[in-house]
């Protein structure tokens, strides 16, 4: 009985070392969308009223894990009746990755008029105020749903070959891992300016430490988010060259004379152009066809 019992602690022992070493692959593997993950959210979290800013944080996390709560399941059901599913799936939110990554790329590099929005002085109810975060938390939710769904299959691709067990265990302890490690960054990142603030007034005197670091994390924040931007769209590329590599062997026996991470990067940038393109192509013929109706 009680060697039983021991045996059984060994295999949970082995299950959870395995459940670790793939989970550390598996959160390697959506590292990419976690760094385009980090400069949404941080920016749809900012521009709040400082005292708001953590409960609106708040309201989007909890999205975040209803979001998680909804994809798993139906992952899980995926990869166990239609495993096939999930390789299309991957193939599918990497064009999309690339897209969004091209798309960035050409709104850097293409002069275009930023639309106006038009500020009114006067001052917001509470209740004009509490709807218009609700709007953003509702928009926030909604792209961390998208963003969910590519680090949910993207993880679950890369245990697509072990039991059904491991994979629940991998997925979930990944899912976990990107909503507590994004969302709980965004709040250090948005509470820079806050923190910078309180430095600037801890001290009267104008050449004093305090206010020469508090005054730099004043500025720091909009270059941090651009500086996430910038770093996320190239990872955007890079995992979704990646899922191409990794899936469609002729890409990778085209590609292997390079160094891989400049396949992938490559590999992800012809198919975020290409797909760029055909959205744009697309968007013209159907404007111009409603236009001569």
């Amino acid at each position: 009985m009680a060697s039983g019992f021991f045996a059984l602690l060994d295999d949970i022992a082995v299950l959870m070392d395995d459940m670790a070493s793939m989970s550390k692959i598996a959160t390697k593997k959506t590292a990419g969308i976690l760094g385009d993950d980090l400069a949404v959210n941080a920016e749809k979290a900012s521009g709040f009223v400082s005292s708001r800013e953590l409960p609106v944080l708040w309201a989007i996390t909890k999205g975040s894990f209803l979001n998680k709560l909804i994809i798993l399941p139906i992952a899980f059901l995926l990869s166990a009746f239609l495993p096939w599913a999930i390789t299309i799936i991957l193939l599918l939110g990497g064009i999309y990755l690339a897209f969004e990554g091209a798309e960035k790329i050409y709104e850097w590099l293409v002069p275009h008029d930023e639309p106006k929005i038009e500020v009114k002085s006067t001052e917001l109810s509470e209740s004009q105020i509490l709807t218009i975060e609700k709007d953003k938390i509702k928009s926030a939710v909604v792209t961390d749903f998208i963003l969910s769904v590519e680090i949910v299959i993207i993880a679950l691709g890369s245990v697509i070959n072990e039991p059904l067990l491991m994979q629940i265990l991998v997925v979930t302890v990944v899912a976990i891992i990107a909503t507590v490690g994004v969302y709980g960054i965004v709040a250090l990142i948005v509470r820079i300016d806050d923190l910078g603030w309180k430095l600037v007034k801890w001290s009267d005197n104008e050449k004093s430490i305090s206010k020469t670091i508090g005054t730099i994390l004043v500025h720091a924040l909009p270059w941090i988010i651009k500086s996430l931007s910038i770093i996320g769209t190239v990872a955007l590329l890079l995992v979704a060259g990646g899922i191409f590599v990794h899936n469609l062997h002729f890409i990778e026996e085209l590609l292997s004379s390079l160094p891989f991470i400049v396949g992938e990067l490559i590999t992800g940038l012809v198919v975020g152009i290409l797909a760029f393109a055909l959205f744009q192509l697309t968007k013209y013929v159907f404007f111009n066809k409603n236009r001569a109706h």
